[in-house]
């Protein structure tokens, strides 16, 4: 299972210089896990950034793969991954998520860079 981050997400929907790099991991929807709250942050950025209407298509777009929503126990998991790894709360999220469901994350988050069973690319200006 891949996992992109939100990041990755609002790479390839832009179309940016590593949009090629999440491709690998988005053209497989069978395959692909989306957290809620990526959901959110894509929407959210695409609402300041760009418009409603391209904002609703681009989850329209996310809601094609597996949709994995925040449950207590998933609330809980992200917490102490969280704690012990000193994450941001999406992030702490995004990883439980992609650990739970035993899925690889595809980012360009530098908080991600050394941690196991993620595929990191620097972001480029």
């Amino acid at each position: 299972m891949n996992l992109v981050d939100s990041c990755g997400w609002l790479e390839f929907l832009a179309d940016g210089p590593n949009a090629g790099f999440f491709s690998k991991a988005l053209e497989d929807s069978a395959r692909l896990i989306v957290p809620t709250i990526c959901i959110y942050e894509v929407f959210r950025r695409l609402l300041q950034q760009v418009d409603r209407s391209a904002a609703l298509e681009a989850v329209a777009a996310m809601r094609q793969a597996v949709v994995i929503p925040l449950t207590d126990a998933l609330a809980l998991q992200a917490a102490a991954i969280g704690q012990e790894m000193r994450l941001p709360m999406a992030d702490s999220i995004v990883l439980a998520t992609a650990r739970a469901c035993n899925a690889i994350v595809w980012t360009e988050d530098v908080d991600f860079r050394f941690i196991s069973r993620v595929r990191y690319v620097e972001k480029k200006r």
